[in-house]
């Protein structure tokens, strides 16, 4: 051929192009894909081959915090068999020793994270968006789903026929039935968020909403990894610091428990820690048993005049005994990063408060945290694809 290995990427663009505009778009939501002639890691079923090859098939569930899809492709672009020549065109590379020998390609409007699928050799990647409300007719089509802010229900698990892991982009999996993953032989998984930044920008959320409020004793309700994090941050201002915790056996901590934690208890102190403190912080995980834990009982036991502050989930809190304790003056101010509907809804009585403050949900949103979980998704795609143990996440189930 005429100018040789220099001529390759001017054919194989155009070769690219004319084959985009041939093929019609499937119906994959906010997709990532990548190939490989070996199996999943310990998964037990080979993946579902498309003509000759095997695909793996990754699916972001909706179109909020585009960021964590965005940063993900950026991620996995780097992958010695993926080459990116520009924004609208991409050229896949495949081998097992990663050699890069050309294979097929791909053509795609990324920045707007829309493409058209096209096929060459047998082998065929999508990059691909649709609405929350579509993700159900479609979720056949893969193998791991990240989640984001849509409900993974036992109805969705069901059509997830294709399915290997179901994981949060981020630590809270209230929003997957865990129990219906299980019972299809599904992986559950979420980022451990000592590990990604997201404990820290949740701990400095904590921080900034406290500041507002500060005094003298803290109660951090969870002493996982964003409250240790909390007491880190909150040592050099000399508050006394109270914590629960449901095992406090020192391989489940990081650190010097003695060195953070003035005080600390089990759940069933809470009410008495309680009485104790001048803030109350939440870094709870919303389960089944931490469901509405802040009602009215627990925020009867709070020391009239003292504050709360939330940066986990809006379920953990009691909507009515909240409302209530504020409106008495019991509750001497509430500082919250969630709430009990997302996206806040601007005339809940609560918001009303002047002794109120809220930020919109983005306590763990910053570009280090989610570039670092972007790098989590793109290596669990990877290892799902190549046959690896997954060791990036916990394993819920």
């Amino acid at each position: 051929m005429a100018g040789g290995a220099a001529a390759w990427p001017r054919l194989a663009t155009t070769l690219a192009r004319s084959l985009a505009a041939r093929h019609r778009p499937l119906p994959c939501p906010d997709l990532l894909t990548s190939s490989s002639p070996r199996g999943f890691a310990n998964m037990g079923d080979s993946v579902q081959k498309s003509g000759s090859a095997d695909t793996t098939r990754v699916l972001f569930c909706g179109p909020y915090w585009p960021a964590s899809t965005i940063y993900t492709k950026e991620y996995l672009q780097n992958h010695p068999f993926i080459q990116f020549i520009d924004e609208n065109m991409c050229f896949i590379y495949l081998s097992s020793n990663f050699v890069r020998a050309p294979s097929y390609s791909i053509s795609g409007i990324l920045s707007t994270i829309l493409a058209r699928s096209c096929y060459m050799e047998g082998n065929m990647y999508t990059v691909d968006e649709v609405g929350l409300e579509e993700v159900p007719d479609v979720i056949q089509n893969y193998h791991l789903c990240v989640v984001k802010n849509r409900r993974v229900d036992s109805d969705v698990i069901a059509k997830a026929n294709q399915m290997k892991i179901i994981m949060q982009y981020g630590v809270g999996i209230e929003g997957i039935d865990v129990n219906a993953a299980t019972k299809h032989k599904i992986k559950v998984a979420r980022i451990p968020g000592s590990t990604t930044g997201n404990a820290i920008s949740c701990a400095e959320m904590a921080i900034y909403l406290t500041l507002g409020v500060l005094r003298k004793q803290v109660l951090i309700l969870g002493f996982g990894a964003i409250g240790v994090e909390v007491a880190k941050r909150l040592r050099p201002f000399g508050v006394k610091i109270l914590a629960t915790k449901r095992n406090w056996s020192s391989d489940t901590l990081p650190c010097d428990i003695d060195e953070l934690v003035d005080k600390k208890g089990g759940p069933e102190d809470m009410y008495e820690l309680a009485g104790e403190a001048d803030i109350v912080i939440t870094c709870l995980l919303l389960t089944k048993e931490t469901v509405g834990i802040v009602d009215h009982k627990f925020l009867s036991a709070m020391k009239k005049g003292s504050y709360l502050v939330n940066i986990a989930r809006g379920g953990l809190l009691d909507y009515d005994a909240v409302f209530n304790h504020l409106k008495s003056g019991h509750l001497g101010g509430l500082g919250i990063d969630v709430a009990w509907t997302e996206p806040y809804d601007p005339e809940d009585p609560i918001l009303k408060f002047p002794n109120v403050i809220i930020t919109p949900h983005i306590a763990g949103v910053t570009e280090y945290s989610y570039r670092t979980m972007a790098k989590v998704v793109g290596d669990v795609a990877l290892k799902l694809h190549s046959g690896e143990p997954i060791t990036e996440v916990e394993f819920v189930n």
